[in-house]
């Protein structure tokens, strides 16, 4: 059976890095990659037809959500993100370029997302369950000022 060369796969979600600043920090889950522009509906009194127009308004950007498993050995980077929480120093400095990039099986870039401006609002420690048999898992909630989605 010959290949068909043109036919497209479905791109996998499992396999993807995040930069954080320019350094690269693991994790198993990201979500929130997403925005909304509000719809402004205005009518002038002198128009013809009985209808609203739609134009666009205000963009809202969603706080991205980050999961990991925590290692003992790097605890560097979360001190680090509890200073940015807590906005010490001058404000500005902690404010981070974050790209999320989506590879494909030969490790390229597939699609970026890049954050501008963004900072951990909201860090989550793990739950502890004596029972349980699971990872410790810690969240990070990013807030942001813009978010731009490219391909290489």
């Amino acid at each position: 059976m010959a290949q068909n060369d043109d036919f497209k796969y479905p791109l996998p979600k499992f396999h993807f890095e995040l930069e954080w600043g320019g350094v690269r920090i693991g994790f198993t889950e990201v979500s929130g990659l997403d925005f909304e522009t509000e719809v402004i509906e205005y009518r002038e009194g002198h128009l013809r037809t009985y209808n609203k127009t739609k134009q666009p308004g205000l963009t809202k950007f969603s706080d991205v959500t980050l999961k990991r498993g925590i290692v003992l050995d790097n605890f560097e980077y979360y001190e680090q993100w509890v200073k940015t929480a807590m906005f010490q120093e001058k404000k500005e400095q902690y404010r981070r370029t974050v790209t999320i990039k989506l590879l494909n099986e030969e490790h390229n870039t597939i699609i970026t997302w890049t954050l501008a401006k963004a900072w951990p609002s909201k860090i989550q420690s793990t739950d502890l369950k004596a029972d349980a048999n699971e990872v410790a898992i810690e969240t990070m909630t990013l807030v942001h000022e813009g978010l731009v989605m490219a391909k290489p």
